[in-house]
């Protein structure tokens, strides 16, 4: 049985709520998770959380009922890539939580992890904004960027064209761009 086949059986059998069925999907998509959250870990600068530690958080999100609810591997993957952005964002929340109102002796050692956390923050904060006013944009951003998904994946996923997935990833990479550095941090470069 082809790997994407067997997911699929074992995501229904997990909706079913069969706790092998559960470890044994866990078993088999590990390593595709790891890289997973090594993409979104890498592509965000955020370090505060490692892999290892995201894919379990990540899976234990999931646990409650989301993995159950995936139909596919591809869905599958998109929401165990929501939930990974769900452990990155709680755990920049925390740092800036704990950091706030604190004497930074060393402010040069802190300043990356410091700046990763609002990176991830400042990221979140765009993709709630573009959902908002362009929900198709949001949820490929999510696809490509945080699931690692193709065009052609992701476009199955969402039931659209991949012509149409390659124009809104344009438009909505130019727009994030715009709105995590606006015109007045680029005024000063020029």
């Amino acid at each position: 049985m082809p790997k994407s086949q067997t997911i699929t059986h074992l995501l229904e059998a997990t909706g079913s709520g069969d706790a092998a069925a559960t470890n044994q999907l866990y078993e088999l998509t590990y390593e595709q998770l790891r890289g997973l959250a090594h993409r979104i870990r890498s592509g965000n600068r955020a370090q505060t959380v490692n892999t290892t530690a995201l894919v379990h958080e990540a899976y234990f999100k999931l646990l409650p009922g989301g993995a159950a609810a995936a139909t596919d591997r591809v869905h599958f993957f998109r929401i165990a890539a929501r939930a990974m952005r769900q452990v990155l964002i709680d755990a920049a929340r925390r740092r800036a939580t704990r950091e706030q109102g604190a004497l930074l002796i060393e402010q040069d050692t802190h300043a990356s992890a410091d700046r990763a956390s609002a990176d991830v923050l400042d990221l979140e904060c765009a993709l709630r904004e573009l959902e908002a006013i362009q929900p198709r944009h949001a949820a490929i951003v999510e696809c490509r960027f945080f699931a690692g998904l193709s065009v052609e994946e992701t476009a199955a996923a969402l039931g659209i064209s991949e012509p149409t997935v390659k124009r809104d990833w344009r438009v909505a990479r130019a727009w994030l761009a715009e709105r995590l550095d606006p015109p007045t941090s680029r005024e000063h470069d020029a």
